[in-house]
């Protein structure tokens, strides 16, 4: 099994594209607020918070089993095609992996969305699992999202 590898997964949802991408856009407050035992904090270090090189530092609640603190760079962003693509730069992930880039793209189906999140990755040993624990961290984070915004449009 070599070093580098890339994982793929797909989430339907719910709830409007367009209201999905903004929940992803302001998760640096949503996340935390509506979801503390799997965020404690996220804190814009550099940036506006949604830009290419915004760095944003999360330290993660009860919930993450794999790592506690993580500082990720936004790499790039893709508004017309709500896409985001994001590099780890620092936190205990690296101790795993020497590089991981993630992308999440959410695209229109009927009423509510595809979710489409992957990863490319390096891992730093032979003996380190692919990030199945991330990936799945990643869509209950997602499940839990669109039900967050199914609960609070009915407003």
């Amino acid at each position: 099994m070599g070093l580098s590898g890339v994982l793929h997964v797909e989430v339907e949802v719910k709830s409007p594209a367009e209201q999905f991408w903004a929940a992803l856009g302001d998760g640096v407050n949503l996340l935390p607020r509506e979801f503390p035992k799997d965020y404690k904090t996220m804190q814009v270090l550099a940036g506006d918070g949604n830009s290419p090189g915004t760095i944003r530092l999360i330290i993660y609640g009860e919930g993450s089993t794999l790592v506690k603190v993580s500082a990720e760079r936004i790499e790039a962003v893709d508004l017309e095609n709500k896409s985001m693509t994001y590099s780890i730069i620092g936190g205990e992930m690296l101790e795993y992996y020497k590089t991981f880039k993630g992308t999440i793209t959410v695209t229109p189906k009927g009423s509510g969305g595809i979710l489409k999140w992957s990863a490319e990755f390096e891992k730093t040993g032979h003996e380190i699992e692919d990030p199945h624990v991330i990936k799945d961290f990643a869509v209950k984070n997602f499940k839990e999202i669109d039900e967050y915004l199914l609960k609070n449009s009915s407003v």
